[in-house]
């Protein structure tokens, strides 16, 4: 009786074992081989993969100098963006029709908070009009997601924001009871910041970035500012005061926090030194121990920063003071004393 032989079936490598999925089967081959093989099959997963991320990283760093220097964004008239400004404005002043010393603040990358009316506020205690301006809001940045954009530069950057401040002071002036000679920009964090990249703009030759023109009377909006106030400003790399002269004679305060991991002060110090060169009167407060956004109770979840009421409370003294004596006329001299 002759036995039938069954389906052949192949040697297993005592030494190379199966072969891993998708690598077809080579029988008898020599395990050096076999590991070479392997190895150059990760090595192309590997290559593929870092050039993937490598396009990413180049989009997205493309992205954000696109986003610094406008080249992908949509400019509109000073008409069209006031009209899309002037209906979140918040607008405080002391009883009667001024006209008033008028300050307009402008809040950092998430948002209007509690902050920009606790110093609303206190400037109208002060005698001073207010006029909070969202620039958030309207364009539908409020949800999580989208401000975090604004806070790393991928939307609304501060050279774009900056026609903000230009419509919302020309729109500021043509108020009945705004004292268009007595002016202050009160900027937190990204306001800050967008206060210092409007301050270093050219405005006979340039304009922001979101603006096919600027609003009338043109450059001579901003003849009527008389202080400028910077809170805990961004001053990082992107920030053109950084190397570019500033342009505006009014006096500045900065107010910055010693324990700020988002806006370091040691950065705007930087800032700081080089306008004291450019012999710009400049005054500066740091608060020991205090954060980023010291002066809002009102945060995000799992946020890091702490509201410092001392600070803050100090901070509005100061900053009122320094804005008084900075709209202030300075006495005229006295003939005798020649």
């Amino acid at each position: 009786m002759t036995e039938s032989a069954g389906p052949s079936v192949p040697p297993v490598s005592p030494v190379t074992g199966p072969p891993p999925p998708g690598e077809p089967e080579r029988h008898g081959e020599p395990p050096r081989l076999t590991r070479w093989r392997r190895m150059r099959r990760r090595s192309r997963v590997l290559v593929v993969s870092s050039a993937g991320l490598a396009a990413l990283v180049l989009a997205l760093g493309l992205h954000t100098v696109g986003r610094l220097e406008g080249w992908f964004t949509e400019r509109v008239s000073p008409a069209a963006l006031s009209a899309l400004l002037a209906p979140s404005y918040k607008v405080s002043k002391p009883a009667g029709n001024g006209p008033f010393p008028t300050a307009l603040l402008y809040h950092g990358c998430d948002g209007a908070k509690d902050n920009m009316d606790r110093w609303a506020d206190r400037l109208v205690e002060a005698g001073w009009a207010a006029i909070i301006v969202d620039s958030n809001g309207p364009r539908g940045y409020e949800d999580f997601a989208s401000w975090r954009l604004v806070c790393t530069g991928q939307l609304l950057p501060g050279r774009e924001r900056a026609g903000d401040l230009i419509v919302s002071i020309a729109d500021a002036i043509a108020m009945p009871f705004v004292d268009a000679d007595r002016l202050a920009l009160i900027g937190m964090s990204h306001g800050g910041w967008s206060i210092m990249e409007l301050m270093t703009l050219d405005l006979t030759v340039q304009r922001p970035t979101n603006l096919t023109r600027l609003p009338a009377p043109g450059p001579a909006l901003l003849a009527g500012v008389r202080a400028n106030v910077l809170v805990y400003p961004w001053c990082g790399l992107a920030n053109q005061a950084r190397y570019e002269p500033w342009l505006n004679p009014a006096p500045l305060l900065f107010i910055l926090a010693s324990a700020d991991i988002i806006a370091p002060a040691i950065e705007c110090e930087w800032v700081v030194r080089g306008l004291e060169r450019e012999g710009h009167s400049v005054e500066t407060i740091v608060y020991d121990g205090a954060t980023h956004g010291f002066d809002q109770e009102e945060r995000s979840d799992f946020s890091p920063l702490v509201f410092d009421p001392d600070a803050t409370a100090d901070a509005l003294t100061r900053a009122i003071a320094f804005l008084n004596a900075a709209i202030t006329p300075a006495p005229a001299p006295n003939p005798e004393s020649r």
